[in-house]
């Protein structure tokens, strides 16, 4: 059996680093008993480009904040023969937004994986939920180490049971003599509390510098030692300012003489001599959300008398007399109990008599057996399945088809352009673009749902086109929010996008008034036509003259402008071409599907097979480099891909992949060949997480789609471009899929 872990590991100084450390060596003493022969080996995260003097057993590193690393962390694991892979979880150590970059890596993985969840937040944001979510989802077992996080998971994170498995968080077996301790630190005839960890403002060490000047005037021998370095993060953001107070206030209370602080990241020997030679152990915390903590686990597992605030995981640990509980934030409180335990040390003897007893249960090398168990499990229970993928859409998987963000986007000028997350962004006005998508959107779901609610928004959308109309034909696209117009002609893609939509509307009016009314519009703008540049507007503008042409297939001149439009792209193809570069520019950029999407369209109507031949070849192309890995990697508009180049992974949106799914169900009309509609559910997948970043677009909770993926995570705004490319999308499955059925 060959293990790999994840995580970060020493000498990089990290409270999870010495856990997957410990966990790395129980499990390799534990060895000897097992059918299985064990190796292992580390792959160790690194903080902000610092680099470590790492022992033999790690054997990669990932840089946080790199994600390249992490695809070639997961490509490493792969290769190396590992059985399982093993991950520590803190939200802290993986980069991207709440830690997103180790989803990419898990989805890669071809072997199980067990993830210790070292935090579990009771009120996550929306990031942090979808994160945790996906990681167990992938999972095939969750280790928690308290009973409180078990039920955190399944109530807020609808986590199943059966997958969560709870083994507590082991402890070194290491034990000094209390009198030995205290004379090596020369701390003789004195009474020692201490705290140890990082240091940062959420741990409450001010609660206990304010409890001491009342316990010192009973018992004037009492010393605080606070060991552990300010945490990284804290001293990156705001340095040693925590500390400074820490000083101040001692120095103000005049408790010079009775706290020490040892700024220091000590080693496991001296940490647990100071443990065995302290009289009383305390966790100040300042709140309840901390659902594991190593700290308190080593002062209990050592045998230390150990007083603390109520945190989730300090409640369970120290119940049944283990320690003492002491209210949040409460000095006086805190008080009380320090001198009724220097008051009576029979209780302070009982109290390390119950931890040590239950430290003996919880040590490092049963926590290795129980670990080693549940791997041995789940290998025997994991057996290689060969899976033929069902070529038909799964509509079941669709989250049901809702407008509710559309009818919070649009008021009765049109559809804002962007939102705040969910809620209009009434600063930024309309746009032309937007409201062409949405009144396409909108005559597809009345075409295909018969959605009412959809009828009555289209004609605002409708009027709004009309307005935005020059009297030349061409369209202004951005109006402000008080109406008023903020440009003289709009970009060419926004004028193919409006031709794309009236051209829509003249094949599939609901009535004759729409009819008139969009037609008007459409050969108003139609003289501009042969003027466009842009290849992206040519596209826009064939996909709506083919759908005129669908219901007026007897307009000559109409069919003369579409086949010169055809011209135009098949020349930039021609122009653009290698043997090794099949695109009609030298690079991709945005909305890439468009191009093949309007040859396609032009192809069936006008018969050519010439056009059909270069539609199919360069779909292929872009195919094979966005779809190759079973799932869409949209082109980032970062840098695009330029020939002989990089490609950009980030930043990517919503309107590209509308394009794909777009571009596959034409292919599927024209040629019939079901692969087409396999890879247009692949690339519709892409907004329900199949991505580079395992992350929805889609938000259940809003029915909105979120505006993109950016290079640190999800962008969270969803505006009106994201929502409407994804409403396409879903329309276009739910089409495809009835079309599949109908052709059989």
């Amino acid at each position: 059996m060959k293990l790999a872990y994840i995580g970060t590991y020493p000498p990089r100084e990290c409270g999870i680093g010495t856990f997957t450390n410990h966990l790395y060596k129980s499990m390799l003493i534990n060895n000897g008993s097992k059918k299985y022969k064990h190796e292992s080996f580390i792959v160790a995260l690194n903080d902000n480009d610092l680099t470590y003097e790492y022992p033999k057993e790690v054997k990669l590193t990932i840089r946080q904040g790199q994600q390249e690393d992490y695809l070639k962390a997961v490509k490493f694991i792969n290769l190396s023969g590992a059985d399982l892979c093993i991950l520590e979880h803190e939200f802290g150590i993986f980069g991207g937004q709440s830690g997103i970059y180790i989803l990419p890596l898990l989805h890669r993985l071809t072997i199980p994986f067990v993830v210790t969840l070292h935090t579990i937040l009771k009120n996550p944001s929306y990031n942090e939920k979808a994160v945790l979510r996906e990681i167990c989802k992938m999972a095939n077992k969750i280790v928690v180490m308290s009973h409180k996080a078990i039920e955190f998971l399944i109530s807020i994170y609808q986590v199943p049971e059966e997958k969560i498995v709870f083994i507590e968080h082991g402890v070194p077996a290491i034990h000094f003599d209390t009198e030995k301790s205290k004379k090596e630190f020369k701390l003789d005839n004195k009474k020692v509390i201490l705290t140890f960890g990082f240091i940062g403002r959420n741990k409450g060490i001010e609660t206990v510098i304010k409890a001491l000047p009342k316990v010192v005037a009973k018992h004037p021998d009492v010393i605080y030692i606070v060991i552990g370095k300010t945490h990284p993060n804290v001293l990156r953001h705001s340095g040693e300012e925590y500390r400074v107070f820490l000083l101040r206030m001692v120095k103000n209370l005049h408790l010079e003489n009775n706290v020490i602080f040892l700024n220091e990241f000590i080693n496991e020997q001296d940490l647990f001599k100071y443990l065995c030679a302290c009289d009383i152990y305390v966790t100040p915390y300042l709140n309840e959300a901390q659902i594991t903590s190593g700290t308190l686990s080593y002062a209990v597992g050592v045998g230390a008398a150990v007083v603390s605030t109520p945190y989730w995981h300090a409640a369970e640990l120290l119940a049944e007399g283990r320690g003492v509980l002491f209210e949040f934030n409460n000095s006086d409180n805190l008080t009380s109990v320090i001198i009724d335990l220097l008051d009576n040390p029979e209780e302070l003897k009982k109290i390390k008599r119950k931890a040590l007893d239950y430290g003996r249960k919880i040590t490092w090398t049963k926590t290795g057996e129980k670990y080693i168990e549940l791997v041995e499990n789940i290998l025997e229970n994991t057996h290689e399945v060969i899976v033929v993928k069902d070529t038909e859409i799964d509509i079941l998987i669709l989250p049901p088809f809702s407008l509710a963000h559309l009818n919070r986007l649009t008021d009765d000028t049109g559809i804002i352009q962007h939102a705040k997350f969910g809620i209009p962004n009434l600063k930024e006005g309309y746009c032309l673009d937007d409201n062409s998508r949405a009144l396409l959107m909108a005559l597809m779901a009345y075409k295909q749902k018969k959605d009412m609610r959809a009828l009555e928004l289209s004609p605002i959308y409708l009027s709004y086109i009309h307005y935005m109309q020059n009297a030349d034909g061409t369209f202004r696209n951005f109006l402000s929010f008080s109406r008023n117009f903020l440009d003289e002609v709009g970009s060419e893609d926004s004028f193919g996008r409006t031709i794309w939509a009236l051209g829509y509307l003249l094949d599939n009016a609901p009535s004759d008034a729409y009819y008139q009314t969009g037609k008007s519009i459409f050969f108003n703008a139609s003289p501009n036509f042969e003027k466009l540049i842009s290849i992206r507007s040519i596209a826009n503008t064939m996909i709506g003259v083919s759908y005129y042409l669908k219901s007026n297939p007897s307009d000559d001149s109409m069919i003369e402008r579409l086949r010169n439009m055809a011209s135009k792209l098949i020349k930039n193809y021609r122009d653009n071409e290698t043997p090794d570069w099949k695109w009609y520019e030298s690079l991709l950029a945005y909305d890439n599907g468009i191009l093949p999407l309007a040859l396609l369209h032009s192809a069936k109507i006008l018969n050519d097979s010439k056009i059909t031949e270069i539609a199919i070849e360069s779909m292929d192309f872009l195919t094979n480099h966005t779809l190759k890995n079973n799932y869409l990697s949209i082109i980032g508009n970062e840098n695009w891909y330029k020939k002989d180049g990089k490609r950009s992974v980030f930043a990517q949106q919503p309107i590209d992949a509308m394009a794909m799914v777009l571009m596959y169900h034409q292919a599927f009309r024209l040629t019939k060949n079901k692969d087409y509609l396999n890879k247009l559910y692949t690339s519709f997948l892409w907004f329900l997480g199949e991505n580079d970043l395992r992350m929805s677009l889609y938000d259940f909770e809003t029915k909105g789609c979120c505006d993109g993926f950016e290079h640190y995570g999800v962008n969270r705004n969803q505006g009106a471009e994201s929502l409407l490319a994804y409403l396409i999308s879903h329309l276009t499955v739910l089409e495809a899929y009835e079309e599949f059925h109908e052709s059989i």
